[in-house]
């Protein structure tokens, strides 16, 4: 192995980890990923970046393993010896998590201690430190108690997989200051872009708009339309988790951009960029209402904007055509400002993935 840096990131193949993927290859990192098994590729947003690990050029290495399943984590952990790990995977779907409460919870909350465990375990015989990075999520926060909310702010969660995830981040603490780990919590607020899984509600909006226009969907179905986040676009967001693991001592950050919109809004500017209006759209559908509704989520981010030097570098209007515009293109059809594609990702495979 060359004396590059090396990162491990589970989640790898999601919006997150293919944007942190290359960020870190453009760092000059060595980056390793997990992928789970299945009888299907699901690597379209990291097709772009991978090289076959048989070139000499390659520098991002896959991994089969699942959050799930500890004993395959720490044979990754022995092989790879990763200096950095970030913490991105997770049944993140916070809809879904009513629906598969243990999975959620199994591959959420035991995931990360697991990986806990299998770092200090390395770290304890090895010596070498190996710094962890764990995504946590505004959803902890929930039921609003204070605006905007902050590191000290108190969770209030409101579906398993927000359970899960305050769980995540109480144990990666609880290993920081029991084992002198450097182990930090990214507490990030809704960060979104072109390839965001097309069932979150932002995703489902720009493809619908795309499709309307393309003339083969007539209806946008979704719930709750008076939901208030905080958007901001991912690529901004996976840089901050870098900077926190780049820092002299281990902390917990709020990523956000401090702004607050309804998804109304959202649908505002998505079906006005094409000169549409959404209330001729968009129809109601209880099935895709929460049991239990987060209604605001506003974060503060002046902790991470003062001791990172962490700030967003796209508006949320911005953030919204770019997305529209993406959906456009993946269908071929003209963008209203003439844009182009927003990264180099592809809707095909175009190889063959191998892994160990």
């Amino acid at each position: 192995m060359s004396g590059r840096k090396v990162a491990l990131i589970t989640g790898i193949t999601g919006q997150d980890g293919s944007y942190l993927s290359e960020f870190l290859l453009d760092q000059g990192y060595e980056v390793h990923g997990i992928i789970r098994r299945t009888s299907t590729f699901n690597t379209d947003r990291i097709d772009h970046i991978y090289i076959d690990p048989h070139s000499p050029d390659a520098k991002l290495f896959l991994h089969y393993g699942d959050l799930t399943d500890g004993t395959t984590l720490r044979r990754i952990l022995e092989e790879v010896k990763p200096v950095e790990i970030y913490n991105l995977g997770a049944q993140s779907h916070v809809r879904v998590s009513f629906d598969s409460p243990e999975y959620t919870v199994d591959s959420v909350a035991m995931g990360a201690l697991r990986i806990l465990e299998a770092v200090r375990d390395y770290q304890q015989r090895t010596g070498i430190e190996v710094r962890f990075y764990q995504a946590g999520s505004s959803e902890m926060f929930g039921k609003v108690i204070e605006v905007p909310q902050k590191e000290t702010t108190p969770f209030y969660p409101r579906s398993p997989y927000s359970c899960a995830k305050v769980y995540a981040h109480w144990q990666t603490i609880n290993y920081r200051e029991s084992y002198d780990l450097f182990a930090c919590n990214g507490i990030l607020f809704n960060h979104e872009s072109p390839r965001r899984g097309e069932t979150f509600v932002t995703r489902k909006i720009t493809r619908a708009v795309a499709r309307i226009v393309e003339g083969t969907q007539k209806k946008l179905y979704l719930g709750n339309l008076d939901s208030k986040r905080d958007w901001g676009y991912a690529k901004d967001y996976v840089k901050a988790m870098w900077m926190m693991l780049q820092q002299e001592q281990p902390d917990d950050y709020v990523v956000a951009t401090g702004e607050t919109y309804e998804i109304k809004e959202f649908l505002d500017i998505a079906f006005s960029h094409v000169n549409l209006d959404w209330h001729d759209y968009v129809a109601f559908d209880p099935r895709y209402l929460r049991p239990a509704e987060v209604d605001l989520l506003i974060g503060d981010p002046t902790k991470a904007k003062q001791k990172l030097g962490w700030s967003p570098s796209v508006t949320f209007e911005e953030l919204v055509k770019l997305m529209v515009n993406a959906d456009l293109i993946n269908l071929n059809l003209p963008t209203p400002d003439g844009s182009q594609r927003e990264d180099n990702t592809l809707n095909r495979r175009n190889f063959a993935t191998i892994v160990d």
